[in-house]
């Protein structure tokens, strides 16, 4: 009995270690441009079944109304992204852009993938194609000329120059957002990059502003959605589950050695 009780509470801190970890990486990607935040998700273990419930106590037919069921600990299920809308913050940058509602910028990978992100935090190259920190080149739009003035984009994601001595202004392009069905199956790769996976579906990909869309704000990044007075409070909530685990193994194996004892 107190080597089950060990194996269950064994299975308590390492899901509470994980838990942990998952919060840490919340906390500290408090500042991250667009990061959404984790949330660890867990499951119960197989059950043993000392008596089935439902099995026949006797030959008149009666049956077991509860049995008896023996639960073997807990595991994690998943770690889900919680794909809510940041903050917007102002930043007075010409190539930060935020989009509010849904929606992910397309940035073109050197292997060829498509990537995205919801980062827009973007710079020009040497080449004036607009790129993120990595310089990934962002789909969609065409490089700007080296004698620009100005930068501008409206909330449908089209981009406009414009030179010195030129009255109208130049169009470069526009950006393109994609959807998924099931974003919290996207594959996170680093850097606020993230990859499409059969569980995410399918990218569909629109014009901003478009029904289903998010629009784009120039001037503004989206912030972290991490709540730091609710992982703060998910934190402690895992330290005390983690040592009331430890407890129950202290307290089993005090219970083997007492049995231990009784047998010498």
């Amino acid at each position: 009995m107190s080597i089950r009780a060990l194996n269950i509470a064994g299975t308590g801190m390492l899901a509470m270690q994980t838990d942990v970890e998952v919060i840490s990486n919340n906390i500290a990607n408090l500042n991250t441009t667009a990061y959404t935040r984790r949330r660890a998700e867990f499951n119960d273990l197989l059950y043993q079944d000392l008596r089935r419930v439902g099995s026949t106590s006797s030959d008149a037919g009666t049956i077991v109304p509860a049995g008896v069921q023996l639960g073997l600990g807990v595991k994690t299920a998943a770690v889900y992204r919680i794909s809510e809308q940041g903050s917007l913050l102002s930043t007075d940058n010409s190539l930060d852009v935020a989009i509010q509602g849904k929606g992910y910028f397309q940035i073109e990978l050197p292997s060829g993938e498509t990537a995205y992100t919801r980062d827009g935090a973007f710079q020009l190259s040497a080449n004036g194609e607009v790129v993120t920190h990595d310089g990934f080149r962002v789909t969609g739009l065409q490089a700007i000329p080296v004698d620009a003035i100005s930068i501008t984009i409206n909330p449908q994601g089209e981009m406009f120059f414009k030179q010195d001595g030129v009255i109208d202004p130049q169009s470069a392009g526009q950006f393109q957002v994609s959807v998924f069905a099931n974003e919290a199956g996207l594959d996170a790769v680093g850097d606020n990059l993230l990859l499409e996976t059969p569980a995410s579906g399918n990218a569909t990909t629109g014009v901003p502003g478009d029904p289903g869309f998010g629009t784009i704000l120039q001037g503004f990044l989206e912030t972290s959605n991490v709540n730091v007075v609710q992982e703060i409070t998910e934190l402690i909530s895992a330290q005390r589950a983690y040592e009331m685990n430890s407890k129950v193994i202290q307290t089993a194996d005090e219970m083997s050695s007492t049995v231990s004892q009784m047998i010498r």
